[in-house]
């Protein structure tokens, strides 16, 4: 309800202080289970993402927001999933995620596991090939442009007057797993590391920034799936 509630409040007042564009809206499944998987580069691109998505958009979020009782019960009435950076951390989170996707929710995540400082694409993590194998969901790519100009890393307040797009790819998907009850059986690394590769590559064609094969420099904990 509060999501909701939330959405209605702000939307307009993003649109009238930021020109929003949307590409490719109709990639995004208008019912079931899906990921969103975007770059990131911005705290603001976990508002307009959700905010040009018709469905509820639940994220991966950095577990450290919900460590102050200031920002932790609106993550919390959000219905985010905290994530960190310890692998057991993770893979909890990854059982959480998988749960909202088994409900048909929408998942959004940030394969770079981080915001990226110097306006490049970096390696993904491959926690969300593995979510697409496991529980047979497709990947819907997400490029974001200029959020780095409505609010750089460590400004509190974002500029108005700054354009944002939010472009949407073809759907993406791993081939399921054989056997659900045990999603690990024959599991591969390296097809999950082969795919997330390719859809590194799409989001930064999607952004229209440079894609690089290195992981973000570790700056601080992980906002999204390892």
């Amino acid at each position: 309800m509060v999501y909701w509630l939330l959405k209605v409040a702000l939307a307009p007042v993003f649109h009238l202080l930021w020109r929003v564009r949307v590409d490719g809206s109709e990639h995004v499944p208008a019912q079931g289970a899906a990921l969103l998987a975007a770059n990131h580069q911005s705290f603001c691109d976990s508002l307009f993402l959700p905010l040009v998505v018709p469905r509820k958009v639940t994220f991966l979020a950095k577990a450290e927001y919900f460590d102050s009782p200031s920002t932790a019960w609106f993550f919390r009435a959000l219905g985010q999933i905290p994530v960190r950076r310890a692998s057991e951390e993770t893979e909890r989170a990854l059982e959480t995620a998988a749960d909202a996707l088994a409900e048909g929710r929408v998942v959004a995540v940030y394969p770079e596991g981080t915001r990226s400082l110097d306006g490049r694409v970096h390696r993904g993590r491959t926690g969300v090939a593995r979510l697409s194998r496991e529980c047979g969901v497709p990947i819907v790519p997400v490029g974001i442009q200029g959020t780095a100009g409505v609010q750089p890393v460590g400004k509190r307040l974002m500029r108005p007057g700054r354009t944002v797009v939010v472009r949407f790819g073809p759907p993406m998907r791993m081939i399921p797993a054989p056997d659900r009850a045990h999603p690990l059986t024959d599991h591969d690394h390296r097809q999950c590391r082969a795919f997330t590769d390719a859809l590194m590559r799409e989001i930064a064609r999607l952004s229209g920034q440079q894609y690089i094969d290195e992981y973000v420099p570790a700056r601080s904990q992980s906002s999204s799936v390892a």
